[in-house]
């Protein structure tokens, strides 16, 4: 079985540039630099009202498990949270829970990456 991360592609490849062009230390740490702020592959696919669910709850520190809590969520006056943004989340609960920990994704409907 295969350990190798993408990170460990990424270095070997780095240190290949460093060692074997002339300006190669100044461009791979350039490359280093543009990877570690760079967004992860795969970002979760979610719905424009679901990311705006995710920003109320990240702008007002809400805890990602009161976040399923629909009844607490409509206690707080929340009135984007409809019957639809629910029935998704409840259905893609691994993507809510991805997008909320990245605070980062890409919305369905126009394929905008959000980063918060």
């Amino acid at each position: 079985m295969n350990y190798e991360t993408k990170q460990n592609v990424f270095d070997d490849a780095a240190f290949n540039i460093k060692t074997s062009a002339p300006d190669g230390q100044k461009f791979a740490d350039e490359l280093r630099q543009r990877y570690a702020a760079a967004l992860p592959d795969g970002l979760p696919v979610i719905p424009k009202a679901v990311g705006e669910y995710i920003k109320w709850g990240k702008t007002y520190g809400i805890a990602m498990y009161m976040m399923f809590s629909f009844k607490f969520v409509r206690s707080q006056e929340f009135r984007k949270l409809t019957d639809e943004v629910e029935d998704w989340i409840i259905s893609n609960s691994d993507a809510f829970a991805i997008a909320w920990l990245l605070c980062a994704w890409r919305v369905e409907e126009t394929g905008e990456v959000v980063r918060l």
